[in-house]
């Protein structure tokens, strides 16, 4: 059994906010899976689908992002599945809009949300991330307004972009695991980075 997560904060105020790219992504993903109904369990929405043989939770915490370990850790203790097996999506400032990272673990890297989830699950970071750059604030704004504000036209299309080539990606992490998957998914670097 895999898990995957998507990090978002519930309502519609929020829904096409740049905290909620984890949510974007986890619908993209139901539809791709043609997953079942989400339904409201574990202070979360869940759906349900297969690939493969296997069964995909997928997983929108509804307890805003700063607790989404609430929800995740629940959800994690009752299938008793192992770390290996969750994959976590979230927003990131500290990749330029609309890159994406897969990382097989690490740490919050300041995002409240993960830092929620490690703490919910008794400090272990071993979990897969997919990280979805958000880009920095602009001059003179706060990170709140940046990450609860839309995006401008212009960005959300290499948003949408990024949640497209994301659904090959998180589905060959879900087949082949995450080193195959950063292999092949992850930008290349260029040899004098």
């Amino acid at each position: 059994m895999k898990i995957f997560v998507g990090l978002g904060n519930p309502g519609g105020e929020y829904a096409q906010t740049k905290h909620n790219v984890g949510f974007m992504l986890a619908d993209k993903l139901a539809r791709e899976l043609d997953a079942g109904d989400w339904r409201s369990n574990f202070d979360a929405l869940t759906a349900e689908s297969f690939l493969d043989g296997e069964k995909i939770l997928l997983v929108k915490p509804q307890t805003f992002m700063n607790l989404s370990g609430v929800a995740v850790g629940a959800v994690v203790n009752f299938y008793k599945v192992e770390l290996s097996d969750l994959i976590v999506a979230h927003d990131d400032m500290d990749l330029p809009l609309g890159t994406i990272r897969l990382r097989a673990k690490g740490s919050s890297g300041g995002h409240r949300g993960v830092e929620s989830i490690i703490e919910h699950l008794g400090g272990r970071q071993d979990f897969t991330r997919v990280r979805i750059g958000i880009g920095r604030p602009p001059e003179n704004w706060a990170v709140n307004p940046h990450v609860l504000s839309p995006f401008f036209e212009e960005d959300a299309k290499k948003i949408s972009a990024a949640l497209e080539e994301l659904v090959p990606a998180t589905l060959c992490i879900f087949r082949e695991g995450i080193s195959r998957a950063m292999n092949k998914f992850n930008p290349k670097r260029q040899k004098n980075e």
